[in-house]
């Protein structure tokens, strides 16, 4: 592969990444793109060999090779996860190998801008870590309880609107069927011991007119409105019913989410929050590596060429 290439790393099928690589193949930006952990060991061949200068060699899948010392960027999408295989024991052991080999190399390029580190990204996948760079960027972030304490979460609930939500938005099923949980309404009399048994995450209720995804590549903000039904409390719900405005940060703002990636070592952010009436934004949450694309066409964004610059420009625009 001539010239210094992009990896993206991320699952067969994804869209939001075929919108990326088709911007930098119209930039004529060599792209390697594979799922780690669907195809290595293969067909994806791994050479790397460690020299004064970092990790040199070469990744090959299929017919496309990657010069491991030439990388400019990775872009960490939503790559599969590493395959247990058969035999538990065995299996166990090749997944945990191929996730510190091919994934310790990858993320230990010299000179290779990342969209995002992947450790970067597990940091900031953590709630209560998020409020705290939130509080300290200078934030607005709603009063927040994260305890397995039925009593003080009953206690909470008395004292103000409140909201429940996951801290952590994994995969569950009802009845067999794929099911999300949302952000919800709780009241006091709702609490039982069930609280007791995991921690859980209770905060005050914005009385919001709307919500806002903020969406930062680098230290470009692109922000929507996006306004759903009354009484909406997590507008996740209600994809179908949901209309879009591009929107301005308050002064501020900008700076403030580029100094909350900052902290985690991040290159990317989508953040989602709460406007009151009188314009103010709450911050509710970060995903570190959200989902844009939508919001690209539904609120006319240029997000696909903010990441595209970002990553054939690669580290020299950090250096």
């Amino acid at each position: 592969m001539d010239g210094r290439p992009v990896l993206v790393c991320t699952e067969l099928e994804d869209a939001t990444a075929d919108l990326v690589i088709a911007e930098l193949n119209r930039r004529r930006v060599p792209v390697l793109r594979f799922d780690p952990g669907r195809d290595f060991p293969a067909p994806a061949v791994l050479d790397a060999r460690i020299e004064a200068g970092g990790w040199t060699g070469r990744l090959t899948v299929g017919n496309r090779t990657a010069d491991l010392s030439a990388v400019r960027a990775l872009y960490h999408r939503r790559p599969s996860p590493y395959p247990t295989g058969t035999g538990e024991q065995a299996a166990r052991f090749v997944a945990q190998e191929n996730r510190r080999g091919l994934g310790g190399v990858l993320g230990a390029l010299s000179g290779c801008l990342y969209l995002s580190h992947p450790q970067a990204i597990a940091r900031a996948e953590y709630k209560p870590a998020q409020l705290d760079a939130a509080t300290r960027v200078g934030l607005t972030v709603p009063a927040t309880l994260i305890t397995n304490d039925p009593m003080e979460a009953k206690a909470f609930c008395a004292a103000q609107p409140t909201i429940y939500k996951p801290l952590h938005a994994g995969a569950y099923e009802v009845q067999g069927e794929p099911a999300g949980i949302w952000a919800a309404p709780v009241e006091a009399g709702e609490i039982d011991g069930g609280v007791s048994h995991s921690a859980h995450l209770f905060q005050a209720q914005v009385p919001k007119v709307a919500d806002v995804r903020a969406v930062v590549v680098g230290e470009r903000v692109f922000s929507a409105r996006i306004t759903a039904p009354p009484g909406v409390v997590d507008w996740r719900a209600e994809y179908q019913n949901l209309t879009y405005e591009p929107i301005t940060c308050p002064d501020g703002m900008g700076g403030a989410l580029v100094r909350f990636l900052a902290d985690f070592g991040l290159n990317f952010g989508a953040f989602d929050f709460a406007v009151t009436a009188d314009g103010a934004w709450w911050f509710l949450e970060c995903n570190p590596n959200g989902q844009w694309a939508w919001l690209e066409d539904a609120a006319g964004l240029p997000i696909t060429h903010a990441i595209a610059d970002l990553l054939e420009n690669g580290a020299s625009q950090h250096e």
